[in-house]
């Protein structure tokens, strides 16, 4: 049988590093034909001389001499290496039989649209795409037939549960999200938080921004609008749910009442795994769920008073313009300031709320326009943060 080719985008990340586990295990089935990283060379070049793929490319245009030295020196001399961001957007459109997009943030909005206008299998992870693209990316991939397949743990789950379901018992069904509630759960005073503390995420392995996300539940608000426009449900038909343990990964609630779970060790190997393989199954390399030893699960309501950013979400989400935008850029920017401890944690919320109460926030039409506003709202926010571009 002939090897699948897998692109991935966001190939030294978490994600990206759970993806090529995976291939590794489906050898003889798949193989990966572009690996495309941020700014770190050395781990894109291990991943490279594991995989011998066609081609490597770096976002970071001034790294391109040095991914070039160290392909060379470890052999690959024969393998195609390419740097910047219209390298990456590129690398999104290459023919392959699947394209794992997990390039953290909005630097994911462009790749997404290139792979979705040339209509691939689209495997998602890069949540601020649905987030900034709405309903224009899923008008696209309406017509150029890409089939976007959710990589989140909890949409996954969700596509898993709704899998069957025709469109008049979604019309009258529920989603319930559930969030870990972050290494912060049941704590009131948020002050004197350090980002060290804030990435230190309970259950899962994740990177600095996504850690920081869980732990204001932001996340879980990007997940509450990524869920929207995926599965066609308005906010009023989403619900989220603080689920500690992090074995349920989402619920649908049907019309009689009845609630499918979808449940498994915390690991986006699963995820991965069934995206890659659907229809079909394959095996994840995760540990088997033990209910028994868990013993057991607990579930409550979130606490949106203490951490605001759910609830902004949800406003953002029910606006008519492009507020879910303003809301992932000026959260991106909170977000890099704190972790630079140039900010307090809380400054975050209110950086958010200031930017979605003072920045003017119109439909895009198009990827330009969307751009435009991401790049708008960054240069309003750093500079209220007392931020140099850039910095």
């Amino acid at each position: 049988m002939t090897q699948k080719t897998l692109t991935i985008l966001g190939a030294t990340g978490s994600i990206g590093r759970s993806a090529l586990e995976v291939v590794r295990m489906h050898a003889d089935d798949w193989r990966v034909g572009t690996l495309a990283g941020g700014s770190r060379v050395a781990p894109l070049v291990e991943a490279a001389l594991e995989t011998n793929p066609d081609r490597v490319v770096i976002a970071d245009e001034g790294k391109y001499q040095e991914l070039r030295r160290q392909l060379d020196a470890v052999g690959l001399g024969h393998v195609e290496a390419a740097a910047g961001a219209d390298a990456v957007a590129d690398a999104a459109a290459e023919e392959a039989d699947a394209v794992l997009q997990s390039i953290v943030g909005a630097a994911g909005v462009e790749p997404t649209f290139r792979a979705v206008e040339a209509g691939r299998r689209l495997l998602l992870a890069n949540k601020e795409s649905v987030v900034c693209g709405g309903g224009l990316l899923m008008g696209r991939a309406r017509a150029t037939g890409a089939l976007i397949l959710p990589v989140d743990s909890e949409h996954n789950a969700l596509f898993q549960c709704l899998a069957g379901a025709d469109e008049a018992q979604k019309a009258k069904a529920r989603l319930i999200l559930t969030a870990s509630g972050g290494p912060f759960r049941g704590r009131k005073d948020l002050t004197g938080i350090t980002p060290e503390e804030a990435v230190r995420h309970p259950n899962w392995s994740m990177g600095r921004k996504i850690s920081v996300d869980s732990a204001t539940l932001m996340n879980k608000g990007l997940e509450v609008i990524e869920a929207s426009w995926l599965f066609g449900f308005p906010g009023d038909r989403i619900d989220v749910v603080v689920h500690p343990e992090s074995i349920v990964h989402s619920m649908v609630e049907f019309a009689d009442g009845c609630v499918l779970a979808q449940m498994g060790t915390p690991s986006m190997k699963n995820p991965i795994a069934y995206a890659m393989a659907w229809p079909e199954r394959i095996e994840a390399g995760v540990e088997r769920l033990n209910l028994a030893k868990i013993g057991r699960l607990t579930f409550e309501a979130p606490d949106t008073e203490t951490f605001p950013l759910l609830k902004l979400a949800y406003e953002a989400l029910a606006g008519e313009g492009g507020e879910t935008i303003v809301l992932n850029a000026a959260n991106e920017i909170a977000v890099e300031a704190f972790l630079a401890k140039r900010i307090a944690f809380t400054t975050i919320f209110s950086t958010v709320a200031g930017a979605l109460e003072s920045i003017p926030a119109p439909k895009p039409a198009s990827v330009d326009d969307i751009l435009a506003l991401d790049r708008e709202v960054r240069r309003r926010v750093r500079a209220a943060l007392g931020m140099k571009e850039g910095a």
